[in-house]
């Protein structure tokens, strides 16, 4: 006994690739994605980290370490990423130190990324309150 013509499957195979190749896509781009962030924000930190580090040296200001700071993240990252760096003096467990902080624009992949501004900040004791 033949199948109705109502059973027929020819062509749904294409139809499933395409649809499984969609979501594919979106999941391979929001992995990028997350990626992309994750290596901006670790290298901001690390520049931070960097240049709180050079400011907290003897003779040096949260402004020359703000400067060593946005040089370093010229050399990793874009200047964009590099606008908005801050030295400035603050405790850290009751103790001197120097903080940088850096204000820097979310990467984003495509039109449906995340919109915002990543803030890190990396500290250092301050070794001529010391």
């Amino acid at each position: 006994m033949p199948w109705p013509a109502y059973r027929d499957d020819r062509g749904a195979a294409v139809v499933e690739f395409v649809l499984v190749s969609i979501l594919l896509v979106a999941c391979f781009l929001g992995v990028v994605q997350l990626g992309l962030v994750l290596h901006v924000r670790n290298t901001l930190v690390a520049c931070a980290a960097e240049g709180a580090r050079y400011a907290a040296n003897a003779d040096r200001s949260p402004a020359d370490g703000a400067a060593h700071a946005q040089q370093l993240i010229r050399a990793s990252l874009t200047d964009s990423f590099a606008a908005d760096v801050r030295g400035s003096l603050t405790t850290v467990g009751g103790a001197p130190a120097v903080q940088v902080e850096v204000h820097a624009p979310l990467p984003v992949v495509g039109v449906f990324g995340p919109t915002g501004s990543l803030v890190v900040r990396g500290h250092a004791l301050d070794e001529d309150a010391l």
